[in-house]
């Protein structure tokens, strides 16, 4: 029941560090495997799957936030969000390889759901780019136990 918490608060941490909350995943992941007490697959797929719903959750908010973005008590900046669109419209979905950056990759996944980022691609993209950060964490960590 223990580890079942872990694997859970590792995903709840990924998840939140996805979104615009200001948070980061990386420390507990590194905490965890540091401990040597848990499979490394495992503990880079759990992480993975809650950072990647998380950036799903951006592109969804994104998809119907226009209608919200001047409004006072909306949480992205104009100044965030106009970077984002700008980074996006210059390099496309490309840039959503990008989305693992601190400050900017959670801006460019909200700016992919304001403009109208197909889903699949949107997912396959972000993926790549939160799977691959993972995993040369992950790498690097236990290269160093």
């Amino acid at each position: 029941m223990a580890e079942l918490a872990i694997y859970l608060g590792l995903f709840m941490a990924a998840f939140a560090a996805a979104t615009i909350l200001p948070m980061q995943s990386e420390a507990a992941l590194v905490g965890l495997l540091l401990t040597g007490e848990y499979a490394v697959p495992v503990l880079v797929a759990v992480a993975s799957v809650g950072n990647v719903l998380g950036s799903l959750l951006n592109w969804i908010f994104g998809r119907g936030m226009e209608r919200f973005r001047s409004r006072r008590w909306f949480p992205v900046s104009e100044q965030a969000m106009d970077r984002a669109q700008i980074w996006y419209r210059r390099y496309g979905r490309w840039s959503l390889l990008a989305s693992w950056l601190p400050i900017v990759g959670d801006p460019i996944t909200v700016a992919a759901g304001v403009l109208r980022e197909p889903l699949p691609t949107f997912l396959l993209l972000v993926t790549v780019a939160k799977v691959g950060r993972y995993i040369v964490l992950a790498a690097v960590t236990t290269s160093l136990v």
